[in-house]
């Protein structure tokens, strides 16, 4: 008959300590409650909405950046303006400068003024009562 086994032969240690006692199985631990994750889903999807309403109209959002786009392109037209209005009026100055018929014929436009021996003849309209 063969002889029992000693603890150090079951524990395959030889040592002397006692052999390692297997730890009990913790019973499954149970899983978030239904309502729990009712309530979770609810609140991350509140802060979805939250996050997608301050993208579309906060201060860096998408309305605020449509807005900004269509202020830009209005200035830039208002200035490509400005500038050829400037470019014309820099035209005139040069012209004014160096060309003496243009200062004569504003002057007979908006001063009258004609050049010594011209004659100025008036003419009234003849339907007219005085």
């Amino acid at each position: 008959m063969p002889q029992p086994l000693t603890p150090q032969q079951v524990s395959g240690r030889q040592d002397g300590q006692p052999p390692l006692l297997r730890r009990r199985a913790q019973p499954p631990v149970a899983g978030p409650s239904p309502l729990r994750n009712r309530l979770l889903n609810y609140v991350l999807a509140l802060v979805a909405v939250v996050l997608v309403v301050d993208a579309l109209v906060g201060d860096k959002g998408l309305l605020e950046t449509i807005r900004a786009r269509r202020q830009y392109a209005e200035i830039t037209a208002a200035l490509a303006a400005k500038r050829q209005e400037n470019t014309r009026l820099r035209e005139e100055v040069r012209r004014l400068k160096e060309d003496p018929a243009s200062v004569e014929a504003i002057a007979r436009e908006e001063l009258g003024l004609i050049r010594p021996g011209e004659m100025l003849f008036i003419v009234h309209d003849a339907d007219r009562k005085h």
